[in-house]
């Protein structure tokens, strides 16, 4: 009797399997997470201080590369200390370093953090993050871009603030490899073996592959399709295609010339060609690439949250974020921006990676909301794909 061979997916689907219910219970499943932690008291009045934990290369950085102005100009204005720590280098590292004291309504060390949308839908189902005072905020409800403000996992937008909203496309050096890319699967020439990356965020490698595959990710795709596209990550990091999966330190590679094409964020590609020459071309694939937004938000064991509310606030004056727009080069969530925009460098109003175009908006497109069942059992076949 011929015994039944096992594929590595089915490998990966039945580890993924055995390990749901830790995983759904990390997750925050009804049932399973326990009672909501309750926000801590503020005792912004008697600590003037506001602690920003972010991303690598998302404030603007003042010659010396030691200094923010716009952070500087805030303590000024407001009297408050700030601390800024760019300590978030993936959404899931960073979420598995502190869930564990947000759980428990612990101070993570910071007042205000800025994971990305789908991370914000998580943390909000768990009642990890406090709920904002709008009166606080007035230059947010003013100037927040009218499509921002209300979004499916954040209504209102009482928890969140859009910090800054990109895109995820595709990148090479031009030098290195002038043919450049059209569409993701141009990642697998023969002759970019060994000098690719890939990004360790699965909602956005895995939803760049499902693209490539010609799947509507907005639409009603499914586990197969998933698992068709995680074939094609598996097959080229096991033959070497892929030299590493990597969150935002893939820059670092980019700079050495160990990788000569990416996935990549489209803010750090312009940063990038600023600091070290006209090296590299960032393009949104053919076959559409991604639109996201990091968004700021108190974790419930802040203490500052109205210091939290008035950095946030200070940071949607137009000529404020136009001045961070300028330095980070990400699209700018602040109605108004465009025109201070002017007063600093009039190219900039043009970039469609700034200021993007209804055209260019056109090329991008967003996940369909996932189950909690899926987003589980998705991140596990990833993570065991990837190898972390």
């Amino acid at each position: 009797m011929q015994q039944a061979q096992l594929s590595r997916r089915g490998v990966l689907s039945g580890a993924a399997g055995l390990a749901m219910l830790g995983l759904l219970s990390a997750c925050g499943t009804k049932g399973m997470g326990g009672a909501k932690p309750s926000p801590a008291a503020d005792r912004s009045a008697e600590e003037a201080l506001v602690r920003w934990s972010n991303w690598t290369l998302y404030l603007d950085l003042d010659d010396d590369g030691r200094t923010h102005p716009t952070l500087d100009a805030f303590q000024k204005a407001s009297g408050l200390k700030a601390t800024y720590t760019e300590d978030i280098d993936s959404n899931d590292t960073w979420y598995g370093k502190v869930q564990g004291q947000l759980s428990r309504g612990q101070d993570i060390g910071a007042d205000i953090i800025t994971p990305s949308d789908w991370m914000c839908e998580r943390l909000i189902r768990q009642g990890y993050v406090q709920k904002l005072d709008h009166a606080n905020m007035p230059n947010v409800v003013a100037n927040m871009l009218p499509k921002l403000k209300d979004i499916r996992w954040d209504q209102g937008r009482y928890r969140s603030v859009t910090w800054q909203t990109g895109f995820t496309g595709i990148v090479w050096n031009k030098k290195a490899f002038p043919q450049g890319l059209r569409n993701v699967s141009d990642l697998w020439d023969p002759r970019l073996k060994g000098r690719v990356t890939v990004l360790d965020e699965m909602r956005d490698t895995m939803p760049m592959l499902l693209l490539d595959q010609g799947i509507d990710i907005a639409g009603d795709w499914t586990q197969t399709d998933f698992e068709n596209s995680i074939d094609v990550l598996d097959k080229n990091i096991r033959n070497g295609q892929i030299r590493q999966v990597k969150g935002n330190s893939y820059k670092e590679d980019l700079i050495s010339g160990d990788v000569v094409a990416a996935m990549a964020y489209s803010g750090d590609i312009t940063q990038l060609n600023f600091e070290n020459g006209d090296q590299w071309e960032f393009a949104l694939p053919e076959r559409k690439g991604l639109i996201w937004s990091d968004n700021m938000m108190v974790p419930v064991g802040s203490p500052h949250k109205a210091n939290a509310e008035k950095l946030m606030d200070f940071y949607y004056d137009p000529e404020v974020a136009a001045e961070v727009a300028a330095y980070v080069n990400y699209v700018c969530p602040v109605l108004g921006a465009d025109e201070a925009m002017k007063e600093i460098d009039e190219e900039l109003v043009e970039d469609p990676l700034i200021f993007p175009t209804e055209e260019y908006l056109a090329q991008t497109t967003t996940e369909r909301q996932l189950t909690l069942e899926e987003e589980t059992l998705f991140q596990n076949l990833f993570q065991e794909v990837i190898g972390s």
